[in-house]
């Protein structure tokens, strides 16, 4: 599934196709992808002007002159393909299975926008889904209401991050994934920012606070880091474990300069480290992390290796 920062890739991919542009007309090629379109849902889109284009964790929102706001989610494999007015065809953020690129049938949704541009939504396991919401209460819908900070927002600082975290013994990694306290963080990058912090991945989350609440060395550490690891991966494009291409057509390439994610058994990178990067699994999911320069002494548990 995309993470946030190949999300915003897409975002920034799709937004000259859109905004300040008119549905001319959509088409529904099914009555469903991962739950049902919402009612008149073409009818409703078209003649709607989209006003602005923003992210909300790992969903995109286009804010339209009608009062309305429509969420898009990519699920697994869910793609946008743009054939822009000029003739370019682009596809901001290629998320696909091997074999579906460029398949029309999995072709679900075609939007004619005003400016000439068509942008055709792609999903091959239909596990992405599109709604409609009151603009107004968008923040307290029943996609966002749970959701909590944005890591990329100035909510991200090391003392909301104590606040978030205190009295949690829940392992850290678990707490940074828990969408109902940072809305957004994945697997890859959760991986990336412990090691740049030095943190072990099972010590307890609420170790990052003191005893009044404020931050520990060790959450103004990882706050930074967690911006840092996700800035560079949006201005690299983001990355994948499959074929990705951005707007311009390159690849995202953040993927090649993961430190710990997917290199077990290789040496760290960490000048000065000399440590082996360890595989462990929390939750069902695999964790990568060192075990030399993110020692277990900060209080995690011992996890099986897989």
């Amino acid at each position: 599934m995309p993470e946030l920062p190949e999300v915003e890739t897409v975002r920034r991919g799709l937004a000259p196709a859109m905004v300040g542009a008119r549905f001319s007309r959509v088409t529904l090629r099914r009555p469903n992808l991962r739950f049902a379109f919402p009612d008149r849902f073409a009818e409703r889109l078209e003649g709607a002007t989209v006003i602005d284009l923003a992210r909300r964790a790992k969903y995109l929102t286009a804010g339209l002159d009608t009062g309305e706001t429509l969420i898009l989610h990519l699920g697994m494999s869910g793609r946008f393909d743009v054939a822009m007015p000029d003739g370019r065809n682009v596809s901001p953020g290629d998320f696909y299975l091997e074999g579906a690129l460029g398949n029309a049938k999995h072709d679900h949704v075609v939007m004619a926008m005003s400016n000439g541009a068509t942008v055709t939504y792609n999903d091959a396991r239909r596990f992405g889904f599109m709604d409609l919401v009151p603009t107004q209460g968008l923040a307290g819908c029943r996609h966002f209401a749970a959701m909590g900070i944005e890591p990329l927002s100035d909510a991200m600082t090391p003392e909301t991050l104590a606040l978030l975290f205190r009295h949690k013994i829940t392992p850290l990694k678990a707490a940074l994934l828990d969408q109902r306290l940072i809305a957004g963080l994945g697997n890859i990058y959760v991986c990336e920012a412990l090691h740049r912090a030095g943190l072990h991945p099972e010590m307890s989350a609420g170790s990052l606070a003191k005893p009044d609440g404020r931050p520990t060395p060790k959450a103004r550490l990882l706050a930074r880091m967690v911006r840092d690891v996700l800035n560079e991966a949006v201005a690299a494009g983001g990355s994948t474990l499959r074929d990705y291409a951005h707007t311009d057509g390159g690849s995202g390439a953040f993927q090649h300069a993961f430190r710990v994610y997917d290199r077990t058994g290789e040496p760290c990178t960490k000048t000065g480290c000399g440590g082996t990067i360890a595989r462990i699994v929390q939750s069902g999911r695999s964790t990568f992390y060192c075990p030399t320069c993110q020692p277990a002494k900060s209080g995690g548990t011992t996890t099986r290796k897989a």
